[in-house]
């Protein structure tokens, strides 16, 4: 994108192993380039891919808002245990790890393609998100959000699917996002 824009294309910028990005997947930056410099590490949070081994991947063609917060696995803390602290994860403390409840991992956190995050969206980890998706600024998503839906609030709930039932299985079974740039022209011309 251009120096004056505050849209910048996300993988060009991404670094970290564990964050994986689709093609024209932007992210609007108030803080212009730096803001994007600095997603991975201000708007990617608690993320230890090599201690939980989880993901955050984004699809392609997704619209993602300043402030956008993605949690990982590293911000859950064991509940079963008689502290929540992370004992093992500081080396002043010798714990034998066999005998602490394992975390509860939740996964990776998928953002599937087409998707539009608004801005200050909050999404918990091992979320996924489909197709289509539109989050509403300021949302918590604390469950997975189904292709085409639009959801709100905290915690976020249904507000409505963006079209029919049978339009959705259409647009999943067409997969746009998979196709060249010259086919996808074509499909936005014929629409």
């Amino acid at each position: 994108m251009s120096k004056s824009s505050k849209i910048y294309l996300l993988k060009d910028y991404i670094t970290n192993e564990g964050i994986e990005v689709g093609e024209y997947t932007y992210f609007y930056s108030f803080k212009n380039e730096q803001g994007v410099i600095e997603f991975q590490n201000r708007n990617v949070l608690y993320h230890f891919p090599k201690i939980h081994n989880d993901k955050l991947i984004i699809g392609k063609f997704c619209a993602i808002a300043e402030n956008v917060k993605f949690l990982m696995n590293g911000a859950n803390h064991n509940m079963d245990s008689f502290s929540t602290f992370p004992f093992a994860m500081f080396s002043e403390f010798k714990v034998d790890k066999k005998t602490l409840i394992p975390e509860k991992i939740k996964g990776d956190t998928i953002i599937e393609n087409d998707v539009w995050i608004g801005y200050g969206a909050t999404i918990m980890p091992g979320i996924k998100i489909g197709n289509g998706a539109i989050i509403a600024a300021k949302s918590v998503i604390t469950k997975d959000v189904e292709p085409y839906s639009i959801v709100g609030g905290n915690p976020a709930k249904l507000i409505r699917m963006r079209f029919e039932e049978e339009k959705i299985k259409e647009l999943q079974k067409l997969k746009w996002w998979d196709k060249t740039l010259e086919e996808i022209e074509n499909i936005i011309k014929g629409q």
